[in-house]
């Protein structure tokens, strides 16, 4: 009782705490009140924005006007969405599973320290550095029927080669997968190196002296390791699907017909062209929570508790 009495004394005021709360690490908190600001208004105000006007009635400007869930039924009613979405569905798919697999391969045949890795790190990193819009512009050329790769091939003889898949309905999306992966595999290979290289080289030698296959010991040991990484280059790689629009617009312009529309390219076209901005921020509002199934779970995951051992 006493000893409880005394630390209650000692304990300082809760507006003493607070100030010396506030008075700690202060010059750190100053630098990055801009930043904070920065947040709060920008993204923060600028989603709420989105999503309250997004069930109004506005057109070319915004308006008070409040309408409830109309733009969404309208939206979920309208075909060009809807075939945005099962676009956008297959391409995610297709794109996540293939650059995930694909990169970490090309990562693991990079760290058996092969001769020529720096080379070869820039070259596969190369096409991220440029923009989608320049990699939907090659590749436009490339797959063109009159210009590209099916006139090169059928004049040096193969005159029965056909590659015309950004004016076939049916391979369009397959067509804007390869350029996909063309663009950002490189960069999934790079983290994925990172990881590799941070596993410790004596649990290699552990796994052969347990007489562990390779491909066991990176199913097993190695992925598991690699938790972090792996994690974070899904959350990069698939915001970047839900966002998906440069490319679209450099290779195929949503053709043919609505054959490659994404929602992007959907909201984009009514909040400007269309002049419907309630139906352009309704479905800006569907992208943000198509966003915030991929970061909620990996904010979870991240940033939980460390459970004590």
């Amino acid at each position: 009782m006493a000893e409880t009495s005394i630390d209650a004394a000692a304990a300082p005021p809760p507006s003493r705490f607070l100030y010396n709360l506030f008075r700690r690490n202060l010059s750190a908190k100053v630098a990055a009140t801009p930043m904070v600001a920065t947040v709060l208004v920008v993204f923060v105000g600028c989603t709420l924005w989105t999503v309250y006007y997004s069930f109004t009635n506005s057109r070319a400007l915004p308006t008070g006007d409040f309408v409830g869930f109309a733009q969404y039924e309208r939206l979920f009613a309208a075909r060009r969405w809807n075939v945005s979405v099962r676009n956008l569905l297959l391409f995610g798919v297709l794109s996540l599973v293939l650059s995930m697999t694909i990169g970490f391969l090309l990562a693991v045949l990079m760290d058996q320290k092969i001769r020529l890795e720096n080379t070869l790190r820039t070259i596969f990193l190369y096409p991220f550095a440029l923009s989608a819009i320049v990699t939907g512009l090659v590749w436009q050329w490339i797959m063109n029927p009159t210009l590209g790769l099916q006139t090169t091939l059928r004049n040096l003889g193969w005159e029965s080669f056909t590659f015309d898949w950004i004016t076939n309905t049916d391979m369009v999306i397959y067509a804007l997968v390869i350029a996909d992966l063309w663009h950002k595999t490189g960069f999934v290979t790079v983290l994925m190196l990172a990881g590799l290289r941070s596993i410790d080289d004596e649990i290699w030698k552990a796994a052969r002296v347990d007489g562990i296959p390779t491909w066991r010991t990176y199913l097993s040991i190695v992925l598991p390791m690699m938790r972090g990484v792996i994690i974070t280059t899904l959350v990069i790689v698939g915001s970047a699907i839900v966002r998906l629009y440069d490319l679209v617009v450099a290779l195929t312009d949503g053709g043919p017909g609505i054959a490659s529309e994404v929602p992007a390219k959907y909201v984009i076209n009514y909040m400007f062209s269309g002049g419907n901005l309630g139906q352009a921020l309704a479905g800006s509002t569907i992208m943000l929570a198509a966003v915030l199934v991929f970061l909620i779970p990996w904010a979870i995951i991240e940033f939980r508790p460390k459970k004590e051992r």
